[in-house]
């Protein structure tokens, strides 16, 4: 159950905004990856896959120091404790630091983290482990979104949901990594020491590269202090759309046991459907940001992965599960990226501050979503406890056509 808790790295979340139904293509071709950006999607896959790792090694750790799954399980409260506070923080770390020392600082403490779980062998040790790569990654992840989304301005969506794609594609590595240095006579340890060489040699090649900078240090005045209202909307959707994801990436293994009568390690390969579909379906965003507005993108999105979801909870065929749990992995795919993008676009030149707001959301969506529907699984059947996933989405989809009307009443 550890191990499904924490597949969950396509969640990790990197993602943001521009209508583009103004732009003629010419225009849209001005989107340019520099250098900059190409840095930033080298360090947000390179969190995503620390993200993704420990889950992975769960079940390999708790063999090797004979943890119990209680204390297996803290591991996830300890990441998303860490993910919280750095949303808190980052924001006035930020404005006494500058991006710079955040982006270097986070991927510096993520990799240190990482050191210490391989090395960890007590919990004393690996808990608070993961809680700081959980921390120093998220200030890593929310600075990167807020210098991405300033960096390309009007197609920050294009570039975030790049950014995206890349994160899907390196949360596959870690159970290639881990499972097979488990293999060998080197160890699964070896996976978390693999990928911090190839920080060291991107930072030193990279580590002079200049950040774009804050609305603040720009224009010389403080952002302002709060976010707008629609901003609080927008984020509350984000919550509902992470805890979606969570919840089926958590115990979507374990509804398939348990309502499918499958054995658990077909369960848990069957779930890496979910795992693909979201890596094409960010592939697909990435071409769809060039030529539709946002708010019907997300929409779709949203309407996509509750179809595919009620066929994965309601039709008992293995096949149609299965089907229904890839066309819902196509849809989620592009939640999260969507609503962020939406999020920094209405937070304006308060990017830095939006960008740890959302990361807060969505660290609390990962902390307690899971937890619920355990707590509600344990008392009425995992497939009972689903209908709160049909909730979320529900609520998700009301509260983004709610805003979206509040938003051309005001002619925004």
């Amino acid at each position: 159950m550890v191990r499904e808790l924490w597949l969950s790295t396509c969640a990790a979340p990197i993602p943001p905004f521009p209508d583009t139904t103004q732009m003629i293509p010419s225009q849209l071709t001005a989107f340019r990856r520099d250098r900059f950006t190409w840095v930033a999607y080298l360090l947000l896959g390179y969190y995503a896959y620390y993200l993704n790792a420990p889950g992975v090694a769960m079940p390999l750790l708790r063999a090797d120091l004979a943890l119990s799954y209680t204390v297996g399980g803290l591991h996830v409260s300890a990441l998303a404790l860490g993910m919280v506070v750095a949303g808190l923080v980052t924001a006035p770390l930020v404005r006494r630091f500058g991006r710079r020392a955040i982006i270097w600082g986070g991927s510096s403490g993520m990799t240190l983290g990482a050191l210490l779980f391989s090395v960890g062998r007590h919990s004393a040790l690996t808990l608070p482990a993961i809680g700081f790569m959980g921390f120093a990654g998220t200030t890593l992840l929310a600075t990167l979104q807020s210098s991405l989304s300033d960096h390309h301005g009007p197609y920050r969506a294009l570039a975030l949901t790049e950014a995206n794609v890349i994160a899907s594609a390196t949360t596959i590595m870690a159970p290639l990594f881990v499972g097979g240095f488990a293999r060998t006579g080197l160890g699964w340890r070896t996976a978390f020491v693999l990928p911090t060489l190839a920080w060291a040699i991107l930072a030193l090649r990279a580590r002079s590269q200049q950040i774009p900078e804050t609305a603040q240090d720009s224009s010389g005045a403080h952002p302002a202090a709060s976010l707008p209202r629609v901003f609080w909307l927008y984020w509350l959707a984000l919550v509902f759309g992470v805890a979606v994801e969570w919840s089926i990436i958590s115990w979507g293994a374990d509804f398939l046991v348990a309502a499918g009568a499958l054995a658990r390690a077909d369960a848990s390969l069957v779930m890496s459907a979910f795992f693909v579909a979201m890596l094409i379906g960010r592939a697909l965003g990435t071409t769809l940001a060039r030529r539709a507005e946002i708010v019907p993108r997300l929409l779709g999105a949203m309407v996509t992965g509750l179809a595919g979801f009620l066929i994965f909870w309601q039709l008992p065929h293995p096949v149609l599960r299965i089907g229904g749990l890839f066309i819902a992995g196509l849809g989620i795919a592009n939640m999260f990226p969507y609503l962020l993008s939406i999020g920094m676009d209405v937070a304006g030149t308060n990017t830095d501050l939006g960008s740890a707001r959302l990361t807060v959301g969505a660290g609390s969506a990962i902390l307690l979503a899971p937890l619920t529907l355990g707590w509600i699984a344990d008392r009425a059947g995992i497939a009972s406890a689903y209908q709160l996933v049909a909730v979320l989405f529900g609520l998700a989809i009301a509260v983004v056509l709610l805003t979206r009307r509040l938003e051309s009443r005001s002619g925004r």
